[in-house]
This record gives C-alpha cells, sequence and structure tokens, in this order.
C-alpha cells in the first residue's frame, strides 16, 4: 500500500474554537498527524511527499472566488487596526438550503469580515498563519493517493489534515476548508467511469453530500450519527437521496446515539452493499475515528476493534480503494485505529 503526506499539514495549529457557548482549546491538533505516522510506521508503510500540484485539483471543486478568500485571508486579517490571534466570523450570511444550486455567486463586497462571515461557515475554522499551507497540501496528498490509483495501485492512503468533508463548494465548516475526498474523488473520473465515496466518519459529510447531489457520476454514501442529535445537525437524513440527474445517488445511514460496534458495522455494511449495487469502479473511503467511545466529540461507543473489522469488509470490495483522512480527535486512540483498519483492509484485498 502506499501512502501519502506532507509534513506542512502539521503546521495549521488552530487555537480555538466555539463549543456549547465556550471558546475552547482546538481538537484538530499537530499531534493527530504523530500518531497517525507512528502507526504506518508499525505498518512497515513509509509515506511519500507528494509534489506540489499548486490550485489545479482544487478548483475542479471548489469555487475560485472561496480559493482565493482562504489563501489571502490571514495576510489581510493582520493588517485590521484591531484582530484576534486567528480570522473568525461575527456574521453568517442566509443560506436557503436549495438543492438545485451548486453555489452561490461570489460575495457582494470585498470587505473581509463580510467575506470571512460569507465563506467560514462556523466558528471552527479559524484561519491562522500557516493554515492555508496546510490546507493546500492537504489537498495534494488527497490528489496522490487518486493518481496513485490512476497508475494501477489497487490501495493507498492520503493522511490528509486538516479534514475535508465539511467543505461545501464555497464554504469551510467543521474543521475542514477543502473538501479532499472530493477532490479524490472528482480526479478518479478521469479514468473511472463510476467512483464512490463512503464515508464512515461519525459526523454526516455534508459537504461532499451536497458537491456531488445533483450527479451520477459520484455515488455519496455517508455513515453518521443522526444529525437529529448530532453536528451538523440540518443535513444527513434518509430522505435526503439526490437531485435532478443525482436523484438515487445519495445514501444517507443514520446511527441511533449511543449505539456500539454491530451497529456501526451493520451501516457499513450497507455503505459497501449500496457501492457494490452501483457498480462503482474505484472508491473514496472517507475514514474518521470519531465515533470511537473515547473521542471528545463521540456520541457512540465505537471501540479500537471495530475499526479493524471495517477495514476486513472493505477488503472483500475487489474495487481501488483510496482511503482519507478524515476526524478523530483522541490521539491516545486514533494510531490503534489506523493500524487495525490498514492491516485488514490490507489482508482482504
Amino acid at each position: 500500500m502506499r501512502a501519502f503526506y506532507h509534513p506542512d499539514q502539521a503546521i495549521h495549529n488552530p487555537l480555538q474554537f466555539m463549543r456549547y457557548g465556550r471558546i475552547c482549546e482546538a481538537n484538530d491538533v499537530p499531534a493527530r498527524t504523530e500518531e497517525l505516522l507512528k502507526a504506518l510506521a508499525r505498518l512497515g508503510i513509509e509515506p511519500e511527499q507528494p509534489q506540489d500540484y499548486g490550485r489545479g485539483p482544487a478548483e475542479k471543486i471548489h469555487a475560485v472566488h472561496y480559493l482565493d478568500y482562504l489563501e489571502t485571508a490571514y495576510g489581510r486579517w493582520i493588517d485590521l487596526p484591531e484582530h484576534g490571534p486567528e480570522v473568525l466570523p461575527n456574521t453568517f450570511p442566509y443560506w436557503n438550503g436549495d438543492p438545485s444550486r451548486d453555489m452561490r455567486p461570489p460575495c457582494p463586497t470585498d470587505q473581509l469580515l463580510a467575506q470571512t462571515g460569507y465563506y467560514l461557515g462556523d466558528l471552527a475554522v479559524p484561519i491562522g498563519e500557516h493554515t492555508w499551507q496546510s490546507v493546500l497540501r492537504s489537498s495534494h496528498t488527497a490528489t496522490a493517493g487518486a493518481d496513485a490509483l490512476l497508475d494501477g495501485e489497487t490501495l493507498a492512503y492520503a493522511l490528509c489534515r486538516p479534514s475535508g468533508h465539511h467543505c461545501r463548494v464555497d464554504r469551510a465548516s467543521g474543521f475542514c476548508y477543502m473538501n479532499n475526498s472530493a477532490i479524490a474523488a472528482q480526479r478518479l473520473l478521469e479514468k473511472f467511469g463510476k467512483v464512490a465515496v463512503l464515508d464512515i466518519d461519525a459526523h454526516h459529510g455534508d459537504g461532499t453530500q451536497e458537491i456531488f447531489y445533483r450527479r451520477r457520476d459520484v455515488l455519496t454514501v455517508s455513515v453518521h450519527v443522526d444529525p437529529d442529535h448530532y453536528n451538523p445537525f440540518f443535513t444527513g437524513r434518509v430522505h435526503e437521496t439526490g437531485y435532478g440527474d443525482g436523484e438515487g445517488y445519495n445514501l444517507n445511514i443514520p446511527l441511533a446515539p449511543h449505539s456500539g460496534n454491530d451497529t456501526f458495522l451493520d451501516g457499513v455494511q450497507r455503505g459497501i452493499d449500496a457501492v457494490k449495487a452501483y457498480g462503482a469502479e474505484a472508491l473514496v473511503l472517507a475514514l474518521g475515528y470519531d465515533t470511537h467511545v473515547e473521542d471528545p466529540l463521540s456520541m457512540v461507543k465505537v471501540t479500537t476493534e471495530a475499526f479493524s473489522a471495517a477495514g476486513r469488509k472493505l477488503g472483500d470490495l475487489n474495487i481501488p480503494v483510496l482511503v482519507v483522512q478524515e476526524g478523530g480527535y483522541q490521539v491516545s486512540v486514533i494510531g490503534a485505529c489506523l493500524e487495525g483498519f490498514l492491516r485488514e483492509l490490507q489482508s482482504g484485498a
């Protein structure tokens, strides 16, 4: 198995995010990558450093005006006469949730605070001095993983950080600034006629869903905690099945709060069955560990062993698989989760 990671992904070091009305220390800390790299070393996998792809792959998914904002926001922020340590919004525009629309028009003003409220969807996506560089490199890691499959590999792992699956075409949220899984899926369409994204992070992959919601060339499946009780709250329900050409090509599999391994693995199996029924020729597996019972954001009771079992199930797909790293914030367990998952995935492939 080939793996990819760029050390610049660790220099994004957010200082704060809002939770339950309190400014808290960030969960997406650079130490996450250290533990995942240790897990790869235990498996004898040496990650390769991706080449510099620039903004090209990201622009296949994200609006140019949004990427322009991400790239320039911090430099403009520190020029303000009064500013905090990171770029954060204090106003949010209304979005009507129209599923027929790909994205909004550009922000109608170039005033920085207005753009910040327009492009940052919550208080979990602060932009610091090194955020853009880490985000861009994370997109390169996903692209390199996709290219490995295009070159004939059957398995690859993209150690993406920051994560991506909450990011829309033109809006960051939930620790996510570019949608790495979507960028990889789009890249895979250069060779494969049908691509699927199966997301098993605890949170609904709302950004990925919206990006592909009107399309049938990418099936999106998300196994996540029921959004009636869990962030992102406003999407991820079973009636959301796609729109227009994409009708029937989006599947949500909500898990009840406090569910355990059996419920989680049943959801994973349902997702695998949907990928098979679709006839996918390649799969992007969006992997998060925030379902783990010890995760600070968890509402379910999934254990480390369940990730090994999930890897074993996915190893039976017999199509090329790119694993893209998403969430998981309990640093003490994520390495073991990845190690077990990849070991079983490789043994079954």
